[in-house]
């Protein structure tokens, strides 16, 4: 998709005042907005111009634990896929390491926690733990989420 072009300023009262122009874009229409922007601001106060953000260390947690802007993507969903992906990544490697695969390395931006495997005796100790890690977590769900038990009398 083409970059839209912005224009920087935006000219008023019949040419005699001249001020930044606001630099938000419609989702709809993909026009700049045509509002002036406030003074030392990039947009104008329809598109948050005036907002001066949280001032409270309270309000600072709240935002930095709400979810993130974009869908219902939260901090904490964002961490777990970027475990697994990096999980996803270790495997990827013990497979080129112990010669199961030749197909090319997974593209693309490293995870978070991601630590490269490249001998045999790192493959074995990351299975070891992984699989320690897995049996614990398993064992740990089991017994916290078995439903109790229901006797039925006919």
């Amino acid at each position: 998709m083409a970059e839209i072009q912005k224009e920087p300023t935006i000219i008023l009262a019949g040419g005699r005042i001249r001020c930044r122009r606001c630099q938000a874009h419609s989702k709809r229409s993909r026009g700049q907005c045509k509002k002036p922007a406030l003074r030392g601001k990039a947009v104008c106060r329809f598109h948050g111009g005036k907002s001066t953000g949280p001032k409270t260390h309270e309000g600072r947690q709240r935002i930095a634990s709400a979810k993130i802007a974009h869908s219902e993507e939260t901090r904490a969903k964002r961490r777990g896929r970027s475990e697994s992906d990096a999980r996803m990544r270790n495997f990827e490697d013990i497979m080129h390491v112990l010669g199961m695969t030749t197909a090319p390395r997974w593209r693309g931006r490293k995870p978070n926690g991601y630590v490269p495997i490249t001998t045999v005796e790192q493959a074995k100790a990351w299975i070891a733990a992984d699989t320690l890690d897995l049996h614990q977590k398993l064992s740990f769900d089991a017994i916290s989420e078995v439903p109790p038990l229901k006797l039925h009398r006919n």
